[in-house]
This record gives C-alpha cells, sequence and structure tokens, in this order.
C-alpha cells in the first residue's frame, strides 16, 4: 500500500518526476501527459459523482466509484514503463476490468432507442459532467496513443480507456432516459 507522509518532497521543483521505476523523466514527456490526463479524468469523475449520489439509482455511482478506482490503476499502469526494469507485481490494467466495461455498456445499451442523431452533451446535469467526462477520456486516449508510438503500452489498457469513453457515453444516454432527455444534434439548424 501507499503510505504518504509528506506531501511536498521538492524532487519536482525542475520539471521532472518520477516513474515508478525511479526514472526521472521530464513532466511534459508523453508519459506524466498520458497519467496526467488519466487524473484530469478521475478528478471529472469525482464532480460527476456529487451528481450521481443524490440520483435515486445508485447504480451510475456505484460504476463510477468503480471507474475512478480502475483509473488509479491505469495511473500506475502508464507509470510504470514496460522495460527490462518491469517487476512481476508491476500493477497493470487487466482484460477483467475491460470486459467489466462492456458488460455494463451492453446492460445500460439494451435500455436504449436507436440514436437517430447525434447527442450533444446535455440534458441532466449528471448527463452533462459525464459527458464532459466522456470528453476528457478522449484526451487520454489521445495523449495514450500518442506515447504507443514511441514507447511500449499495454493493450487492456489501451482497450480500457477506449471502451470508458464509450462507457460514459451510454451512461450519460441512461441517464438522461431517466432524469431527462439526450440533446440531439440538428446539422444545419442555425445556418
Amino acid at each position: 500500500m501507499v503510505k504518504l507522509n509528506k506531501i511536498y518532497t521538492r524532487t519536482g521543483d525542475y520539471g521532472e518526476t518520477s516513474l515508478v521505476n525511479g526514472h526521472r523523466v521530464s513532466k511534459h514527456s508523453l508519459r506524466p501527459s498520458a497519467f496526467g490526463s488519466v487524473d484530469e479524468l478521475n478528478s471529472i469523475l469525482g464532480v460527476c459523482r456529487l451528481h450521481t449520489a443524490a440520483m435515486s439509482e445508485p447504480q451510475y455511482d456505484d460504476m463510477l466509484a468503480r471507474i475512478q478506482n480502475d483509473l488509479f490503476d491505469l495511473g500506475a499502469d502508464l507509470a510504470t514503463p514496460e522495460n527490462e526494469n518491469r517487476r512481476d507485481g508491476d500493477l497493470r490494467i487487466t482484460d477483467a476490468q475491460v470486459n467489466r466495461l462492456e458488460d455494463e455498456i451492453d446492460r445500460m445499451n439494451a435500455d436504449l432507442a436507436p440514436l437517430t442523431s447525434f447527442v450533444l452533451p446535455g440534458g441532466a446535469a449528471a448527463a452533462a459532467y459525464i459527458h464532459l467526462a466522456r470528453a476528457q477520456a478522449r484526451r487520454a486516449e489521445r495523449e495514450m496513443t500518442e506515447l504507443a508510438t514511441q514507447e511500449v503500452v499495454g493493450e487492456p489498457a489501451m482497450q480500457f480507456i477506449n471502451r470508458l469513453s464509450d462507457h460514459l457515453f451510454v451512461m450519460a444516454r441512461h441517464i438522461n432516459n431517466i432524469e431527462g432527455s439526450d440533446v440531439l444534434w440538428q446539422p444545419g439548424m442555425n445556418a
């Protein structure tokens, strides 16, 4: 387990940070950018949970709580390069985490009517914030795919972030199905 007694260390004062293996890298390099975007996503999900916790159906908050924990796993995965220094105990995203997201997507999507247009972020407050999280998940995915062009990123990690944005999209639609309604794009409406 992690034990943090002192929050500031001064080791990052000159623009570098440590990876899990102790290797120092620039804070603006691809790996810290990727796990930083994952951290931003986790923070946005904390705001989402302010809204889902107040809903009459606890399933959304329960799913987001699991996802937040998984995002810490993903951050640890990204902060631990796949190289010759890899240890057996290094935390990695697993196929089971990806499969759980897929199962939850399928369950929620089964209750929804097929889309007739693209969905604009909005509707119920919880759904609108979840759409914000979805957009941040896509940013994290872009940064992870950029990192993967130069270094190895585990396949389950890449699958997880891709499924997560789909999961959040379907969750926002599912909430809007109960609490409000989807806001549909009307092409050329203001032309």
